[in-house]
């Protein structure tokens, strides 16, 4: 929420956040922070960097304060800590302990703990990268994995119970001079260009035609949008009265096997892995848990199908018409090119 109104704050630790008697979380103590369309009055009076030196990102150190994804690696101090009772990069606060975060890394969590899940140490040591690049593009990424950590993809960061061997690290030290001249940031421009999408499939028999424009559709916007995540969505309709069973007519399980089917379905798109996650959500009402999904997790784009118009669905509402008028996020309503022929408006986006 802070990023989205082109604000950086550049001093997330434990002392700037506070909790309501409610329990909500909130974040003060703007007195670093940077507004991407105002002028930096600290970048003009101070030459070396100002903030709290155990939670400063590296790049903080070469005068960089327009980068959204600063803050995601002081989160990912605090989640380092919070974890395992020690800070990645101790308390060292002379700027020469500080500059040793530009070439070395912190000692993996599973070093100190040897109990410590592998998932959430991939999403710790992806926050605390060198290079801001290979963080999370935004904190509602960042979000949607510690929400989801089933679906976190594991990478050899999860498996590290060592840090990089000093060859590694020296060549880093020795090419800093080396590096490209960095263009501006821009804070909305970052989190546009990294978007959460989620499309919402049918994984029943008949909604093939639907599915195939609806992955014609992902594959358009996703190439525009090289950072973007895509959450695939289906939802098992839960009967009002009677009980549910978790077991199909062939006694296969309905949750794995949506699960399957819409991993099958994503395929084609080459997504790498930590770009895509699978959800089947229960609910009785399909479209106000599609909703509740979208706002849950931040999601800024909803693509789902339209069925053809029916009696049932003109006098009850369609879960595609409910969606798009009452996301707060934009919807892209999709229907397949056999009904596009005879309706003009084939595709309708909700913004």
């Amino acid at each position: 929420d802070l990023h989205r109104q082109n604000v950086i704050h550049h001093d997330i630790k434990p002392s700037s956040i506070m909790f309501r008697d409610s329990g909500e979380a909130v974040l003060i103590d703007y007195g670093l922070s940077h507004h991407n369309h105002l002028p930096d009055l600290l970048q003009e009076e101070f030459r070396l960097p100002y903030g709290t030196a155990p939670y400063m990102a590296p790049e903080r150190l070469l005068g960089v304060r327009d980068d959204p994804r600063s803050d995601l690696f002081s989160l990912g101090v605090l989640l380092y800590f919070f974890t395992t009772g020690e800070r990645p990069f101790g308390e060292g606060e002379t700027l020469r302990a500080m500059r040793r975060r530009l070439w070395r890394d912190p000692h993996p969590p599973r070093e100190l703990r040897a109990d410590y899940p592998p998932w959430l140490q991939e999403v710790v040591l992806r926050c605390l990268e060198i290079e801001p690049v290979r963080r999370y593009p935004t904190a509602s990424q960042l979000a949607f994995d510690l929400a989801h950590p089933d679906q976190v993809r594991l990478t050899a960061r999860s498996e590290r119970l060592k840090r990089d061997p000093l060859s590694v690290a020296w060549r880093r030290r020795f090419n800093l001079g080396v590096m490209a001249p960095r263009a501006k940031s821009d804070v909305a421009a970052q989190i546009a260009s990294s978007p959460i999408l989620a499309v919402a499939l049918d994984t029943e028999e008949g909604a093939g035609e639907l599915n195939e424009a609806l992955r014609v559709t992902t594959e358009r916007i996703l190439a525009t949008l090289p950072s973007a995540r895509l959450a695939c969505v289906n939802v098992l309709k839960l009967n009002r009265i009677a009980i549910d069973r978790t077991l199909d007519e062939q006694g296969s399980n309905k949750h794995i096997d949506r699960l399957v089917a819409l991993r099958h379905w994503a395929t084609p798109l080459k997504l790498d892995e930590s770009r895509l996650s699978v959800h089947v959500l229960e609910a009785v009402d399909p479209a106000a848990a599609l909703l509740e999904f979208a706002e849950v997790n931040q999601v800024d784009h909803v693509i789902i199908g339209a069925r053809q118009s029916s009696f049932r669905r003109t006098l009850l509402g369609s879960v595609s018409a409910k969606v798009a008028s009452e996301a707060a996020c934009t919807v892209t309503v999709v229907r397949p090119p056999r009904m596009a022929a005879a309706k003009p408006d084939a595709g309708v986006v909700w913004g």
